[in-house]
């Protein structure tokens, strides 16, 4: 301690009250075996949980007079984590209150740099303080505590399966193939060049082959939007260019930021507009991002007409449709 700083002699503190099992073996074995038992149920908890999850059914469901009807899978699981997680708390808060040492300490005012000398001495004290909390000597707290912590560490683990297989390349592969008519969504009818005129605006979906049903996962990867410009005004590159139909264009409907569906379109600067981050899109460029958080253009849909004067796919997406993380789902 410094000499600018003497110790005082009396900081005012009540008389030391020594705990029962600070005098009394048999009241700290007694408290050891407390301290395993609340460990003991933590890890009871835990299995409770693991066991519900994989075992218990999700659509059978119990009744509970206070709580009325309850999932009973759902119940047993919040139960199996609530124990878990209370005989950790309980157990630490017991072992702390009854076993570790209780040595009321004085901390004087100090330079925010220590001294060497009392550096050392807190690495001394850490060291003597982490050997008086008794857990090296007392063995049975030490493996029921490890028992209750590696356990709890399962049940996060266990609830990861909730979120189903990895989507690898599912999230990138849409249904639209080579010839898929378009259809207009909702009504399914096929569509025409001449049925959107310039300036319009249409949500498309690709027509369902006989058998086939329409899935809600399906239409967030397929929905497109046609639009139809004057041909003169595309600024695209002749590619792209052979990728629209009479000055019809088709994108995807899926915002390329965070997946929000393009909903707005201003027929006189011919942008696109996404709703949820203000991402802007220049439909005479191919969808390129003029403003906003979206890192690159919307997925350009080729199309042209069938014999029997439909617009169809030329092909599929060449690029994810999507928020840019889809990219990265293998």
């Amino acid at each position: 301690m410094s000499e600018k700083t003497p110790r005082l002699s009396d900081p005012g503190l009540p008389e030391h009250v020594h705990r029962k099992s600070d005098t009394d073996p048999v009241a700290a074995k007694k408290a050891e075996r407390q301290v395993a038992i609340l460990f003991m149920l933590s890890a009871l908890g835990t299995l409770l949980f693991v066991y519900s999850y994989i075992w218990i059914k999700g659509d059978r469901f119990v009744f509970i007079p206070v709580m009325g009807s309850q999932n009973e899978q759902q119940l047993y699981m919040g139960l199996g984590l609530t124990l878990s997680l209370l005989g950790i708390g309980l157990g630490a808060i017991h072992w702390a209150k009854t076993l570790m040492t209780d040595t009321e300490v004085v901390a004087e005012r100090h330079e925010f740099r220590s001294e060497e000398a009392d550096r050392a001495d807190f690495i001394a004290t850490v060291k003597e303080q982490g050997a008086a909390s008794g857990l090296g000597r007392r063995s049975l707290i030490k493996r029921t505590l490890g028992l209750s912590l590696g356990l709890i560490g399962i049940a996060p683990l266990v609830a990861l399966r909730d979120l189903g297989p990895l989507p690898k390349k599912s999230l990138e592969q849409t249904s639209w193939k080579t010839g898929t008519r378009l259809v207009v969504d909702p009504s399914n009818r096929p569509i025409k060049p001449s049925d959107i005129e310039v300036g319009g605006v249409v949500q498309v979906l690709p027509e369902l082959l006989p058998g086939e049903e329409r899935t809600l996962e399906n239409v967030g990867k397929d929905a497109v939007l046609l639009i139809r410009i004057r041909p003169e005004e595309f600024e695209l590159s002749p590619e792209r260019l052979s990728w629209t139909y009479q000055g019809i264009i088709a994108f995807s409907k899926i915002c390329t930021h965070m997946g929000c569906a393009i909903a707005l379109y201003e027929q006189q600067t011919k942008h696109l507009l996404c709703p949820c981050h203000q991402s802007t899109f220049d439909v005479p460029r191919a969808a390129k991002v003029i403003f906003g958080p979206a890192a690159r253009p919307l997925p350009q849909l080729a199309i042209m007409v069938d014999s029997e004067g439909y617009l169809v796919a030329q092909k599929p997406f060449t690029e994810a449709v999507g928020p840019s993380f889809w990219e990265r789902s293998s």
